[in-house]
């Protein structure tokens, strides 16, 4: 019943920054949110992921240093930092969410939002 709204993709130059937004309505939960991206005519891989306390977060290497993944749970919004991006940065981002423990496996992923595009220019 729960339903992922993603927001804040857009055009950014290279070094540039965005942040991305992902709401939840509906049921709330614990457990793990975490984005995924897609880029065209690649697999989608998981980018960054938390726990519901914000005790605890995941980045995959490629990130790490310039994207930060955090929460308002008041908001049911988790948020995406992206930071000196760069053009192999651009796809379309995914929020999700599940319960239990981390995956890097998207059937393993319950709730999915839309996705909004990032694309970063040279």
């Amino acid at each position: 019943q729960a339903q992922l709204v993603e927001s804040g993709g857009g055009l950014v130059q290279a070094g540039g920054s965005l942040r991305l937004s992902c709401t939840a309505s509906g049921r709330t939960f614990g457990g793990y949110h975490c984005w995924f991206r897609q880029a065209p005519g690649k697999e989608r891989e998981i980018v960054a992921a938390i726990t519901w306390s914000g005790s605890n977060t995941y980045y995959t290497d490629s990130v790490k240093g310039r994207f930060t993944i955090s929460r308002t749970n008041a908001k049911n919004t988790v948020y995406l930092q992206m930071n000196s991006l760069k053009p192999d940065d651009t796809a379309v981002y995914y929020c999700a969410a599940k319960l239990g423990g981390r995956s890097q496996t998207p059937n393993d992923w319950t709730y999915w939002g839309q996705g909004t595009r990032v694309t970063v220019s040279s």
